[in-house]
């Protein structure tokens, strides 16, 4: 992932309003491990694009009524699958 991609950006009133939810809820993913923003020296959570695209897909989740456990584990899985693409993929670079 390209650093822009993970570099913290966005304080958290501002992930909140690209991803249209309300700062608690991004305040309960981040305990429930969901999403796991950078902090500043300050302390301020600072969002990365790629954040930002975690909780859409949260929010896309959530829209198909999952709870926030089955959230975890597709997000895990999905993780996982992506791993196994990239190993699969050096796999066959070097046959």
């Amino acid at each position: 992932m390209a650093a822009e991609q993970v570099r913290g950006v966005y304080a958290i009133s501002v992930a909140a309003d690209l991803v249209s939810m309300e700062i608690q809820n991004l305040r309960v993913y981040e305990r429930r491990g969901l999403v796991a923003p950078a902090r500043s020296a300050g302390g301020s959570r600072l969002y990365s694009r790629a954040d930002i695209q975690r909780l859409h897909r949260i929010r896309d989740l959530l829209a198909e009524g999952l709870n926030l456990a089955g959230i975890a584990r597709v997000l895990e899985l999905e993780a996982e699958v992506e791993r196994l693409r990239a190993e699969n993929a050096r796999m066959r670079r070097k046959a």
